[in-house]
Formats: C-alpha cells, structure tokens, sequence
C-alpha cells in the first residue's frame, strides 16, 4: 500500500474556503481525501503536522471534507492505516530536521518531508509552489510528488502596469 505524507494545504483546499485553489483543484483535493479509509497515511510522532493541520481545520470535522479528514486522523491516528513516524529536529536552520540534508525548503514544508523520508511516502500536495521549486531535493531525497493540482505548482507571475 503507498504512504502518504499530505501537506495541509490539500485539506485547506478541499474545504473550499480560504484558498486560492481552482475548483477543478478543489475537486481533485476532495476526491483524493475522500479515499482516506483505503490510503496509508503518515503522521509524525512529536506532533508537528497535526498541531499544522489543527491551525486551520476543525475538530468537529465540520464543514468541509479537509475538516472531515483531520477528524478521522485525530481520532484514529494511533490505529488503522495511520502510521507515526519519527522525526528529529536538528538544531542548523539549514535543515530543520536530522533526516534532510541543508536545503532551501520552506521550513514550514521541512516536517512534511522529513517524514516522508523516514517513511518512504509520497508527498501529496495541491497549491503550494514551493514543492515544484525543491523538486530536485525531494527526488534527490528519493521521494516522490504527487501533485493534485498542476495547475498551481508555479507561482502565479506577477503583473506589470
């Protein structure tokens, strides 16, 4: 069965609210979540992508299908396809974490791959660039990408007047 380490902006988008993401996006990110029961899912043991997802999901697992999501990993985190991995913080800033080498990372992003390297999981994202940006140090790193929305792995070119 593939593991996956999915970053927060995936339920953030399947929510629907608070998000840039298109609605062909949004759909992909529903449909993906929605399949949670029969996926591998990675969590870290120290806590850090759940204190992340809890930033801008509810518990109640209402309204949306992100917050839905985050409910069941709340609930079942230490059973079922749910496996906890750990991950070591690393004092060089440069890194983040023990099990990467120094990259340029958003260290907001560095937990997520951290644990997909102790893991061997796929990273799933939908909306943030900074994956596309560092995807020779995730291959480097022999993780994959899955991308939900190819529609978002580039930032958006700002316009000249």
């Amino acid at each position: 069965m593939t593991k996956f380490v999915i970053d927060t902006n995936v339920a953030i988008s399947a929510n629907g609210r608070s998000t840039h993401a298109s609605w062909g996006c949004q759909l992909s990110c529903i449909e993906f979540l929605a399949s949670y029961p029969q996926i591998s899912i990675v969590l870290d043991t120290l806590g850090l992508i759940m204190a992340e997802y809890a930033e801008h999901l509810n518990y109640s697992g209402e309204p949306g299908v992100g917050d839905i999501f985050f409910k069941y990993l709340h609930d079942y985190q230490y059973s079922g396809p749910i496996e906890q991995v750990q991950i070591t913080p690393h004092r060089d800033a440069n890194r983040g974490f023990q099990e990467l080498p120094e990259n340029a990372l958003d260290p907001s992003d560095r937990k997520f791959l951290a644990a997909a390297v102790v893991s061997m999981a796929q990273i799933v994202n939908a909306t943030d660039s900074d994956w596309a940006e560092q995807v020779t140090l995730v291959n480097t790193l022999g993780i994959t990408l899955k991308q939900l929305c190819p529609d978002h792995m580039s930032r958006t070119p700002k316009k000249t007047k």
